[in-house]
This record gives C-alpha cells, sequence and structure tokens, in this order.
C-alpha cells in the first residue's frame, strides 16, 4: 500500500470519526435541554397548582368563618318567628343544609314575584288563599330560604372583602399550613410524574425567611424554584415560596446513561484505529528498512564471494604454487573475505533473532566484572593499533548476575566495536568501562571520546535498522542491527539500557542489570 493512500485513509476515518463524535455530543446536549426544560415546565405546574389550591384553602376557611357566624345570627332571627317550633326549624335546617336538592325552588323564588305559582295548573295563588293549607307553608318556606340566599349573597361578598382587604394584612404563617404546604408540593409533583426529593422555604414580604424545610441549599441557585405565593395580593404584600431540588442533575441525567457506554466505545475505536494506523505506518517503514538492507546486504555478499571465487580460480594457476609470497597473499584474501562474509552471515542470524521475538537464552550466574576484564583483554590490541587506550574501574562488590554469558559478551563488544567505528580521527581514542552498585542493580557503563550523536536522534538508536543520517557519505558499513541487538539482549535479561552523548565529546552507554540476591 502506498503511503499516499495509508494518509488518504488516515485522513478519512479521523473526519467521520470526530464527525460522529460530534453529533453524539450534539445530541446529549439537545437531550439534556430537552430534559431540562420537560424538569422546569414540570416544577412550574405543580407550584402553579400549589398557589391555588392554597389560595382555594383561604377562601374556604374565610367561607366557613362566616357561615359559622351567618347560622348564629340566623337562627336567633329565626326563633321568634317560628315561635320555637322544633318541626319548622328542623325542616329549615334540613333545606339549608341540602342547598343543591332546593335551588331550582330558589331560583324560582328569587327570580320571580313573591307570587306562588300552582305547577300543575299554572295558575297564580294568592297569599291568603288557603291560610292554614301546605301552599301557604311552601310560600313561607320560598320566602324564608330566598331571604336567606340574600343574606348568604351578601356574606360571600363580604368574604371577598375580607380576602382583599384583610388577608394579606395576615402574617404568612398564619395564612398557611406548612405541612399542609409540604403535603401539596409533594403530591403536585408526584401527579406530574416526579418522584425527587426536595426542600423548601417560605419568605415574607419582608425579605424575611419564614419557614425552611431540612436540606435547603441555597448556594445552588440553579436547582431552586420561586413561586409567588397568592399572587393576587398587593405588589408591597407578595410572598415567596422557594423550592430546592438536590437531585435535578441526577434527574436529568439519569436517561444519559447510556451516553457514557456510547463514548467509551467510541473513543475505544478511535485508539484501536489510531493503534492500526500507526502500525501500518511502521510496518511500512520497517519493510522499508528492511528493503534497503537486503539491498545493502546483496551487495556486501557479493564482494567477498566474488573476492573468494577469483582467488580460487587463482590458485589453480600451477604457476601460484612456484611464489609463495603470491600464494600467501592470494590465500591471505581468502581468509579475510571468509571472515568478512562470516560477519555479515552473523548479522542476518541476528535478523532473523529479532523475527523470532522471544530469544532462547542460556542463564547461569555471571560474574560480570571477570566478563568485563576478558572483554578488554580482547579489545585492548584493537585499540592500541588505532593508538587509543582503553581502561576499566571495576566498583562493583555484587557482581554476579543471571545472564547468557554468550549474548552479553556480544553485548559488550559491539559497544566497543561501534566506539571504535565512530571515532574521531583526530583525538586519540579513550574508552573506559566501569561497574559499580546502586541498590540491587548492577550498572555497567562504556564510554568514549569519538564523534557522538545528536540529541534528536538518541531515541531512534535502538530502532531496527535505524543508522544515523550522514548525507552522502557512508564511510562506516553498516546495517542497524548492531544497537538493536543490544537493547534486545539487554531487556530480555530484566535489565535497561541508555545512552548520554553529545556531538564532538563522546558517547556513554549505561547498562543496568539486576544482581543475584542472597537469603
Amino acid at each position: 500500500m502506498k503511503k499516499s493512500t495509508m494518509w488518504l485513509l488516515a485522513v478519512v476515518m479521523f473526519v467521520a470519526f470526530f464527525a460522529l463524535l460530534f453529533l453524539q455530543v450534539h445530541y446529549m446536549k439537545i437531550t439534556i435541554s430537552a430534559r431540562n426544560a420537560q424538569f422546569d415546565e414540570a416544577v412550574r405546574k405543580s407550584l402553579n397548582n400549589v398557589v391555588k389550591q392554597l389560595e382555594i384553602d383561604q377562601t374556604y376557611r374565610y367561607l366557613q368563618e362566616d357561615m359559622i357566624e351567618s347560622e348564629n345570627r340566623y337562627y336567633q332571627y329565626r326563633q321568634p318567628q317560628y315561635g320555637g317550633s322544633s318541626t319548622m326549624g328542623k325542616t329549615s335546617e334540613s333545606t339549608i343544609a341540602t342547598p343543591s336538592e332546593s335551588g331550582s325552588d330558589l331560583k324560582q323564588g328569587i327570580s320571580g314575584s313573591n307570587t306562588p305559582m300552582d305547577q300543575s295548573t299554572g295558575v297564580f295563588i294568592s297569599p291568603h288563599h288557603g291560610a292554614g293549607s301546605i301552599p301557604k307553608t311552601s310560600y313561607d318556606m320560598q320566602q324564608s330560604l330566598s331571604k336567606r340566599y340574600l343574606h348568604e349573597q351578601a356574606l360571600l361578598d363580604e368574604v371577598i372583602l375580607k380576602i382583599m382587604y384583610r388577608a394579606s394584612e395576615e402574617p404568612i404563617e398564619k395564612r398557611i399550613d406548612f405541612r399542609q404546604l409540604d403535603a401539596y408540593i409533594r403530591s403536585e409533583l408526584l401527579s406530574n410524574g416526579m418522584n425527587v426529593p426536595y426542600s423548601f422555604q417560605v419568605i415574607d414580604y419582608n425579605n424575611r425567611v419564614v419557614y425552611v424545610s431540612p436540606g435547603f441549599n441555597p448556594k445552588d441557585e440553579k436547582a431552586i424554584y420561586t413561586q409567588t405565593l397568592f399572587p393576587n395580593d398587593p405588589p408591597a404584600k407578595l410572598n415567596t415560596l422557594r423550592v430546592y431540588f438536590p437531585s435535578k442533575q441526577d434527574y436529568i441525567s439519569a436517561e444519559m446513561k447510556f451516553f457514557i457506554p456510547s463514548l467509551l466505545f467510541t473513543f475505544l475505536l478511535l485508539i484501536t484505529f489510531i493503534y492500526t494506523i500507526v502500525t501500518l505506518f511502521r510496518q511500512k517503514r520497517l519493510s522499508e528498512m528492511k528493503n534497503d538492507f537486503i539491498n545493502n546486504m546483496t551487495h556486501e555478499l557479493k564482494t567477498p564471494v566474488s573476492t573468494i571465487s577469483l582467488a580460487a580460480q587463482m590458485l589453480k594457476d600451477p604457476s601460484i604454487t612456484k611464489s609463495p609470497e603470491v600464494f600467501k597473499h592470494v590465500t591471505g584474501v581468502i581468509n579475510d573475505e571468509t571472515k568478512r562474509l562470516s560477519f555479515l552471515v552473523e548479522k542476518v542470524l541476528q535478523m532473523s533473532l529479532f523475527d523470532k521475538q522471544h530469544t532462547t537464552l542460556k542463564m547461569k550466574e555471571v560474574d560480570v566484572n571477570d566478563l568485563v576484564v576478558n572483554v578488554a583483554n580482547t579489545h585492548v590490541l584493537k585499540v592500541e593499533k588505532f593508538g587509543g587506550s582503553l581502561d576499566i574501574d571495576l566498583q562493583a562488590e555484587d557482581s554476579l548476575v543471571m545472564a547468557d554469558e554468550m549474548h552479553l559478551t556480544n553485548v559488550l563488544f559491539n559497544l566497543l566495536d561501534n566506539a571504535l567505528k565512530y571515532r574521531r580521527e583526530d583525538v586519540p581514542l579513550k574508552l573506559m568501562i566501569r561497574t559499580w552498585n546502586e541498590g540491587n542493580k548492577l550498572l555497567i557503563s562504556i564510554e568514549d571520546n569519538g564523534i557522538g550523536i545528536k540529541k534528536e536522534y538518541l531515541k531512534k538508536i535502538f530502532d531496527r535498522f535505524y543508522r544515523i543520517p550522514t548525507g552522502n557519505l557512508h564511510d562506516v558499513k553498516g546495517f542497524g542491527l548492531g544497537l538493536a541487538y543490544v537493547y534486545k539482549i539487554v531487556t530480555d535479561h530484566k535489565g535497561t539500557i541508555r545512552a548520554e552523548s553529545e556531538v564532538g565529546k563522546g558517547t556513554k552507554f549505561i547498562i543496568s542489570l539486576p544482581v543475584i540476591t542472597r537469603k
């Protein structure tokens, strides 16, 4: 797959993902807004109904008080008229107690004249006709009920005037039963489908808190709803009811819980997609580097093979055997090219080691100090050949580690070979190998005074096939596998390795390995 195609795929996927995420967030905002508006509407409706119920209760209370007064005055008025007749008193009381049953008689007695009419014949009857008869009694009752109706109507007007002029003057705590108010609020909320906890406070027209139920929190203003009590009172006498819903946000977000797993799965897809794209680019880069490695390796293999083939052909010439010097030179060339070929084959084997993912290590107790001494003795001649020096400083007291001696030796060899490759021609090479302990760790450092490495390349030097760019200069041969091999072996030994370098001053590699703890 081409890089341009991969970039196009990545851009399309990112656009699609962020569009999906935007739609989800936008829909969530709309849903939360609608839920919030629904909550506000239900609360407003409930509080309006509560206020109406309080007004009805106040009117009913005033009516009760005036009805009691009117009944007392009425019975005082009726007793002389009927001469204390118990039968008529009962009849009148019975008729008064059920006004709905005699409503037609009341309307007839009030809206028409005072002259009764026979309903069966449609003939008007004189008030003095049949003085002792039933029509006479009916006429008297109608007259009595008519007077009482007019009287009660006047009392009702009086109640209305009292509500208008007296009710607003009374303290709010006398006009409202707060327990009944709590019951009204709860009932109205339940009738609107809101079974949510709440608390409330009542404030009078002097801005004084008259009553506060437990749990009221005035700090969260967004969860407090205000309603005017008795809104028909004069503007200067208005009282206020404030209701607080502590679980408003929980109620609003109760149906939004499915958005959380939706967002989690969306981000999981994003992470998976990013990982896939990064892996694709990494594999593409590794594939390109591997192709370069194979091309380079093929070219490198051709050279020793060609040289050995040419030398073998020269050995077939009988005249070569007669010249010992030429024979020695040819055999030397074959020997050198064979070593070179062996080195290249070893690099190929190192590459196959990475493809296995897991390295088979033969672990045993290894004294790192002894290992450093052996490696230093092997390299001291090579260093002196270039006019350099190699020193060791073995400060580690606990130097035993569990390691594969061969691979750990190759690690030190690779680091020392790199120091020789990337030395400065104008400065004598100086190498220093140190060991010391830090806690339960053994540290090994290999320091040189070579050309150094730029900081931006330090993080990449342990990558497979990576080589520090040097422009068109190819004065040092390599395949970018040496430090990758070092890193893999060290990590397989449960250790760490890091590099410190400064251009023109040298490089230091520090290896940390766990020591063997003795109980």
